[in-house]
Parts: C-alpha cells; sequence; structure tokens
C-alpha cells in the first residue's frame, strides 16, 4: 500500500472514531455532552440532530461508492468541527478549544487523499498523484525528523 492510502485510511478512520463516539453520545444524551452543551449555550434537543447527523456521515465516509454523499459527509463534518472550535473560543474554552481542529487536520487530509473511487470529480492524473504521494512522503520524513530531534 502507498503512502497516499496509508494516509487516507489512517485520517479516516481517526475521523469517523472521533465522529462515531461523538455522535453515540450526542444521541444517548451523555451527561458530559449535554453538560458543555448547555454551556455553550445549545438546547439539549441540538444533541440529537448532532448525533444523527454525525452517525449518518461517518456511515457514508465508510461506505464504498456515494461519492456526492461523500462530498456532503466532509462539508457537514468540517462545519461541525470548525463551529466547535469557535464555540469554544467564545465561550472562554481557552486552548482546549482548539482541540477541535486536530480532528478538521484529519479531515483535511483525508479529503485530499482520498482515492479517485471516493471522489465525485475523479479528475486526478497519474502524474498528479505521483507528485502528491512524493509531497506527502516529505511532509511525513520532515515530522518524523522533528520528533526525533533530527532538525
Amino acid at each position: 500500500m502507498n503512502m497516499r492510502k496509508v494516509t487516507y485510511w489512517i485520517t479516516t478512520l481517526l475521523v469517523a472514531f472521533v465522529m462515531t463516539i461523538s455522535g453515540m453520545m450526542a444521541i444517548t444524551h451523555a451527561p458530559a455532552l449535554i453538560k458543555a452543551l448547555a454551556r455553550l449555550g445549545y438546547p439539549v434537543y441540538f444533541s440529537d440532530c448532532l448525533g444523527v447527523a454525525k452517525l449518518l456521515g461517518t456511515f457514508v465516509l465508510l461506505t464504498p461508492g456515494w461519492a456526492r454523499f461523500k462530498e456532503w459527509a466532509y462539508v457537514g463534518f468540517g462545519i461541525t468541527v470548525l463551529t466547535a472550535t469557535y464555540s469554544h473560543l467564545v465561550t472562554g474554552g481557552g486552548f482546549l478549544a482548539l482541540e477541535p481542529l486536530v480532528t478538521f487536520s484529519a479531515l483535511v487530509l483525508s479529503y485530499l487523499t482520498r482515492p479517485s473511487d471516493r471522489r465525485f470529480f475523479p479528475s486526478m492524473n497519474a502524474q498528479t498523484e505521483r507528485d502528491t504521494n512524493s509531497a506527502l512522503a516529505a511532509a511525513a520524513n520532515r515530522i518524523a525528523q522533528r520528533f526525533r530531534g533530527n532538525v
């Protein structure tokens, strides 16, 4: 498996994991989530809408085909995560408000590295795909070097 596929599946599964857990917490009205929503100023019924949307989006994201629905799932997750960040920032969440941006980063990477059969417009040619793989490999190497302290 090449670097592009590995990156796609790792980031997609991370997003799916986060959205499934938070979606289940929303549907079951987990006390911690309901308390957090109340602190942010959202009504309790909002968690039902949010939970159903997250679970449906996760299902669409992981199911083969349905390219048009996948585009909507990516957009919906992006709006959800960026709105969560903003809501936490304006209600005094401090640096913890930036935590959803980790999920957003994974979402963007998943979107950029998805295979052509999961795209609505599979326009990427072989050369562009090779260039993207090289850039991803170079970025991964730079990150690994920083963690090892070689930079």
